[in-house]
C-alpha cells in the first residue's frame, strides 16, 4: 500500500470508528471488484482507476460518498444515485449498513464495466 494511502486511512481512523469502517469497507469492495485496479489520493479522497478513473471514496464530516465518474450513464435499478450534473453521480453513506442497503457492490461492478 502506498504511504499516502496509509496516511489517508490513518487520518480517517482519527475521525471515528464509523467513518473509518465505512471507508475501509468501501475500499475493500472496490479493490475486490476487478484485477489491475489502481488507487491514488486525489481531490481529498481515494480515486480508483481501471482503464480510466471510475469511482472514488470521499469522506466528509457527517457522511462518506462513493462517487462515480460516469454515474449519469449508469443504470440506477435501486434509485440510490444522487446528483444533477452532466456526468458524476454519488451514493451517500451515513452508516455501515448503508453499504448493503444501497447495493453498493452492484454499482461498483456497473461503473467498472463502463470504464473498462
Amino acid at each position: 500500500m502506498d504511504k499516502r494511502i496509509e496516511t489517508f486511512l490513518a487520518d480517517i481512523g482519527d475521525r471515528g470508528p464509523t467513518q473509518f469502517a465505512i471507508v475501509t469497507r468501501l475500499r475493500d469492495i472496490v479493490l475486490a471488484s476487478g484485477h489491475g485496479l489502481s488507487e491514488e489520493i486525489k481531490y481529498g479522497g481515494l480515486l480508483f482507476s481501471a482503464a480510466r478513473p471510475f469511482c472514488g471514496i470521499f469522506p466528509y464530516s457527517a457522511r462518506v460518498t462513493l462517487e462515480f465518474s460516469e454515474g449519469a450513464a449508469l443504470p440506477d435499478p435501486h434509485g440510490v444515485l444522487m446528483g444533477q450534473g452532466k456526468g458524476r453521480r454519488h451514493i451517500k453513506m451515513l452508516s455501515l449498513s448503508d453499504i448493503e442497503e444501497k447495493h453498493v457492490a452492484a454499482y461498483v461492478e456497473l461503473a467498472l464495466r463502463a470504464a473498462s
